[in-house]
């Protein structure tokens, strides 16, 4: 039995912050101000300026693919395409990899304003294949040797542009699709359990993470649901399977539905891809792309509805939010549901006839703050291809706090790092003041609203006597400093069920047998 004394955010209903928590195997059993005399003699933990504090829930990842780059070569921070190529060539003379796998790449964080070349890339890695994915996970830039082997099966798919090796849309799904799938299945899990390590660190106890994305028979879908069942760690993993196959789900006994890939309406700015309903202020891309008609989405969420899973969904633009909204309402309509816990994800430029739904409806919206003042894609660049209206419209917390709507936080990794101390900084300094929201409901989306999301708030999301003892301590009181310093705040640790986070690496056989033998939730 242990008793934490100091500043104990609660996040609670009435967002109380107390003086004492009590926590006994794993269980929380008091939370106040007065520490009644039977838990005098506990063994005592003193916070000093520190904060205790749920655990963060990250509400949107791709969680294998954060898994496979986690591990490979992270070249966001390169400051020029030249330092890619060096950081290439370095990663293929220290590790010799098979394929090349990177991640990060963008057009507007390097100083040649574009994105590294398939002729470039040649020149430092021509024996083996190389795929780097673009920042915002839709895109991708290939080498002549892996764009040979799969040419065949591109040439006719949007977004093909062997010229520059930039693939797009349903070409960018088949190569990455292709690349995923080539990972052996030892070595995905090992990685597997080094971002859930990594993630830990950040004070994350909880992730929800869309799958599906070319494995034969949807094995990631399978094997993520044993893996998250199989950790004896306490870190929880929520699996959405991302198909418009409602068997995808209930076949494998999962209660939700959806994601990016196949249940992405439409694509993002970054690629000009993302659905508007005006054309880009640029005028490269037309309106941008929507994957699908409005009877198909429909037809989708009116199935799964009914069947009783939540559905997410992702969308970029307005075009796309817009028609989120259309088809929730619809599935809704067609058989209500009073906690059906339904989501749009991203949300990035939402209309207000589409927000009026989400708030007539109780529609969720996993959204991702970090990709406010994103360095990968600044302000200066959405301004000149969207216009300096609709990018003062963009990632509009307050107007969704303001409507009601439940907001929760996730990172969209690997497109940002999970780190959910980033989340509250750049939603709460949000250069859009109008948009800014306070550092208690930033707070709040990053944890109670984040398990409210996959129904995990009775046990739990925020510190009430009878709940799992799932907790963060934090270097600082993030309400009591001055909001420009939140961003200097530290992870000291993360306790699971009371007792401080141990690592899941272990003998990957035992972790997928337990998994498959487990009643737990995934």
């Amino acid at each position: 039995m242990k008793c934490y004394v100091g500043k104990i955010l609660t996040v609670n209903s009435e967002n109380q912050v107390c003086k004492y928590l009590v926590e006994d195997k794993g269980r929380i059993i008091f939370v106040g101000n007065d520490l009644p005399e039977k838990y005098k003699d506990c063994e005592m933990i003193y916070l000093g300026n520190k904060a205790l504090l749920p655990s963060f829930a990250d509400t949107h990842q791709h969680f294998a693919s954060f898994s496979i780059f986690n591990a490979g070569l992270n070249v966001m921070e390169a400051s020029s395409n030249e330092e890619i190529l060096l950081m290439i060539k370095e990663f293929v003379e220290k590790r010799n990899p098979k394929t090349v796998i990177a991640f990060g790449a963008s057009p507007y964080s390097v100083k040649e304003q574009r994105l590294v070349s398939r002729e470039e890339i040649d020149s430092v890695c021509s024996d083996r294949e190389v795929l780097i994915v673009k920042y915002d996970g839709h895109a991708c830039i290939v080498n002549s040797k892996l764009l040979q082997r799969m040419e065949n099966k591109v040439k006719s798919l949007r977004g093909y542009h062997p010229d520059t090796g930039e693939m797009n849309q349903e070409a960018f799904f088949e190569f990455s699709n292709d690349i995923t799938n080539s990972v052996a299945i030892p070595e995905l899990i090992n990685n597997m359990q080094s971002a859930v390590d990594f993630m830990a660190s950040r004070g994350i106890g909880c992730v929800h993470t869309v799958s599906g994305v070319g494995f034969i028979g949807n094995l990631d879908i399978t094997m993520e649901k044993a893996f998250a069942k199989g950790l004896k760690n306490g870190f929880q993993i929520r699996v959405f399977p991302q198909s418009m196959d409602i068997k995808a789900a209930t076949k494998r006994h999962l209660p939700r539905i959806g994601g990016c890939f196949e249940c992405a309406l439409d694509g993002c700015f970054g690629s000009h891809d993302a659905a508007l309903n005006e054309p880009y202020a640029d005028e490269l891309a037309g309106d941008g792309v929507l994957y699908y008609s409005d009877e198909k989405v429909i037809d989708f969420c009116k199935k799964a509805n009914r069947v009783g899973l939540q559905i997410e969904m992702h969308a970029i633009g307005d075009k796309a939010f817009d028609q989120a909204t259309r088809a929730l309402k619809a599935a809704l309509d067609d058989y209500p549901r009073k906690d059906h816990r339904h989501g749009i994800i991203h949300d990035c430029l939402p209309t207000r006839e589409g927000i009026k739904i989400c708030k007539e409806y109780n529609i969720a919206m996993p959204v991702q703050s970090a990709f406010i003042d994103w360095k990968q894609e600044p302000n200066d660049y959405l301004e000149v291809i969207l216009g300096n209206e609709r990018c003062n419209a963009l990632n509009p917390l307050n107007t969704f706090l303001q409507n009601g709507i439940l907001v929760s936080f996730g990172s969209d990794a690997p497109c940002t790092t999970p780190d959910p101390i980033t989340w509250i900084d750049r939603a709460v300094n949000n250069r859009n003041k109008d948009e800014a929201i306070s550092v208690q409901d930033a707070v709040k989306m990053c944890t109670y609203n984040g398990y409210f999301t996959s129904f995990d708030e009775r046990y739990r999301g925020s510190l009430e006597e009878g709940k799992i003892a799932d907790m963060v301590i934090l270097s600082e009181n993030p309400y009591d400093i001055e909001k420009e310093n939140i961003s200097n705040i530290k992870v000291e640790q993360l306790l699971l069920a009371g007792k401080p986070y141990e690592s899941c690496k272990e003998n990957i056989v035992k972790t997928m047998v337990r998994g498959l033998l487990s009643k737990a939730n995934a």
